[in-house]
């Protein structure tokens, strides 16, 4: 189907399941993003955080508009993203699902600006948020990093074609890329 476009060319309409299969060879990597709600934890699982800009130091996410946890978070103006290892998949799943119960069994300690900071992951980022766009179906936020660090190295939680994984990442002066995407 073809429907008129800015500038009266015409624009094709996008099949919901095209998009999503043809986007979902985009390999992202999983963080969960955490703020505060008058004192309790809240937080959801994030594979659209991007790196925005170095001045100002600005990232990005986009929460769903159907999320019940954005709503909460989104006031508390601090936030923590939590990059997630490959060890850390059931807790991406925990946190990928709406409802609570999502910080039983998940030891985590305040980050500087007070947000959840959750032990055992790669890094964190934690940030303020400063900008909300409606886009369609989800809000891109903007937010300015305030403080970061890296926890520790290993391999990241990532997300391609439906199912998660991790990168084995190839090593200087190797003569063949190592690189591949392992399926979890």
């Amino acid at each position: 189907m073809v429907t008129a476009a800015r500038g009266g060319g015409q624009r094709r309409l996008i099949d919901q399941d095209e998009l999503r299969r043809v986007l979902g060879n985009f390999c992202t990597g999983v963080t969960v993003i955490t703020a505060l709600h008058y004192g309790a934890p809240q937080g959801f699982a994030c594979q659209s955080v991007t790196s925005l800009s170095l001045d100002p130091p600005f990232v990005s996410f986009c929460p769903a508009k159907s999320s019940r946890s954005w709503p909460l978070m989104r006031g508390a103006g601090g936030i923590c993203v939590n990059v997630l290892s490959h060890e850390q998949l059931q807790l991406c799943r925990r946190f990928a699902t709406s409802g609570a119960g999502k910080f039983e069994d998940t030891a985590w300690e305040p980050a500087l600006n007070g947000a959840p900071a959750l032990h055992g992951t790669l890094a964190r980022i934690e940030a303020e948020v400063e900008f909300e766009h409606d886009a369609g179906d989800h809000t891109i936020v903007i937010a300015r990093v305030s403080e970061l660090e890296v926890h520790r190295q290993a391999d990241p939680l990532l997300f391609f074609r439906g199912g998660y994984g991790s990168f084995v990442p190839s090593r200087p002066g190797d003569g063949q890329a190592r690189s591949g995407f392992a399926q979890t």
